[in-house]
Order: C-alpha cells, then structure tokens, then sequence
C-alpha cells in the first residue's frame, strides 16, 4: 500500500492544481471570498452538478448571477414571491422553476434558523463520528422539510451514493490548491468519496470494490479503500484521479499506465 500511496502522491502532485479545475463547478466557488457565501454557491453548484458539464456551468452560472449582490444577502432579502418570480420559466433538465425556487427557500429557512449551513451540518455531526453520514442526513432533511426540491438533493438514508452532496462537503471541508475549504470543524478522515462513474473506475482498477452498484456501499467499500493508503484524508485524490477520463489527453489507459507501469 506505501508503493501505491507513493504512486497517487505523484498524481496528485502533478495534476491536482487550479489550471485543470476548468471546467468544473467547483470553480464557481473561487468567486465568493465569505464561507457564508460560498457555501451557498457551492452547495448550489453541487446540487446541479449532474448532465453535461458545460450545461452544469451555463445553468449554475445563470442562477448565481441572479443572486446578486451576493447569494447570503439574496436569499435574506427577496420574499418568496420575488424568488418564484426571479427564476420563473427555469428549467434544468429534471429540475423545474419550482424545484429550483424550492431549493433557494429551503436553504433560506436553514440560515434563518441555524445562521449558516456549516451550523446546520454540526447540529446532526460530533467528531467522533466514524463519517460524514449523520451530519449529511440531518443537513439534508432540514434543507428538504416540507419543500417540493425533487432530485436536487438526495437521501442518505436511501442506497444513493449522494456523490453531489459528497462533493459539495469535499469543497468545505477540505483546502488545498484546488478545494477551497472553510468549514474547519470536520475531518477530511470523514469525507467519503464522491461516486461518479469516474472514480467508480478507479476504484475497480484499484480493486477497492467489485460491487456492481454506484451505490453509497459501494461508496464507503472505496473509501475504505483510499484510507488503507492515507486514513487521515481518503478523499485527498478524488480530484486529480477524476480528471483521467474527463479531461482530453487524460484516458482512464494513461492512468492504468502510471499505476501499474
């Protein structure tokens, strides 16, 4: 396991750096210097971060350019009806003006009640925590009580892998050259992968999992994995790793190569 860690500490030098984020949603968080804003940009971003990435872009980049001055200052002064109004007609593949509207007020309802969304997340978590899970299954009912938000944020309690909301917690909780961080509480040690297809691949060529499901066991089976080689960050690589397959000139074979080669 050193030889491999030796192996992904290379990957990472190399290829986890700001100058590969692009295109990526996490590169709408670089915009908001404020935790309490970029969070909201980011759990946004994360929460449409499925489908094509350049439509990911166009449509994150449409919504944050309506909350203006800022997203905090936005959702604490436009009444239900000015957000209904503001984003009428909007539609994102399977998310309607609706969801969307939906999202915003539930979202608005949490700073209102816990004055942040990290605050919110520490009411369901403790450090002692084996992982994320409890504070993500607390943050998304209050996110989603009594909101028609559809799809936009998933059920830890259910089989889903959550990868948007996992992802969304990697770019609060971790900061390096690429994650921005902010919320300083949590322990990377508790972060647990974001399953894509991507790091599904990794994780089947790493032999971290031969699950079938890109489900959050299969999620848990990787990171499992990730932290036989470095327990106190098993969600360091995600990034670099997840740029073979996507970026052009990386395939899913340059990586074997730099692996097993």
């Amino acid at each position: 396991m050193t030889h491999l860690k030796d192996k992904l500490e290379r990957i990472y030098s190399r290829y986890n750096k700001r100058e590969y984020v692009d295109p990526d949603p996490l590169l709408f968080l670089y915009d908001y210097p404020e935790k309490k804003n970029r969070e909201i940009a980011g759990f946004i971003a994360a929460c449409f971060a499925y489908g094509r990435v350049e439509q990911i872009m166009k449509t994150v980049g449409r919504i944050l350019e309506k909350l203006e001055p800022t997203p905090f200052d936005y959702l604490m002064t436009r009444t239900k009806k000015d957000i209904a109004n503001d984003f009428k007609g909007f539609r994102y593949r399977f998310a309607s003006d609706v969801h969307l509207a939906s999202l915003l007020l539930g979202i608005r309802e949490v700073l209102n009640r816990f004055s942040s969304l990290e605050n919110c997340f520490y009411s369901g978590w403790t450090h002692k925590d084996e992982t994320i899970l409890p504070g993500l299954v607390f943050f998304s009912k209050q996110i989603c009580k009594n909101k028609e938000i559809g799809h936009l944020v998933a059920d830890p309690q259910k089989k889903s892998a959550c990868k948007r909301s996992l992802l969304f917690l990697r770019w609060m909780v971790r900061k390096d050259l690429v994650d921005p961080g902010g919320w300083e509480k949590v322990s990377p040690y508790q972060l647990i992968i974001p399953l894509d297809t991507h790091m599904y691949k990794v994780g089947m060529m790493l032999e971290f999992t031969r699950r079938k499901s890109l489900d959050m066991k299969t999620a848990l089976e990787i990171t499992r994995g990730f932290k036989k080689a470095l327990r106190e960050d098993p969600v360091k690589y995600d990034f670099c790793l997840t740029r073979f397959g996507i970026r052009k000139g990386l395939s899913m074979d340059h990586l074997t190569r730099f692996i097993y080669g």
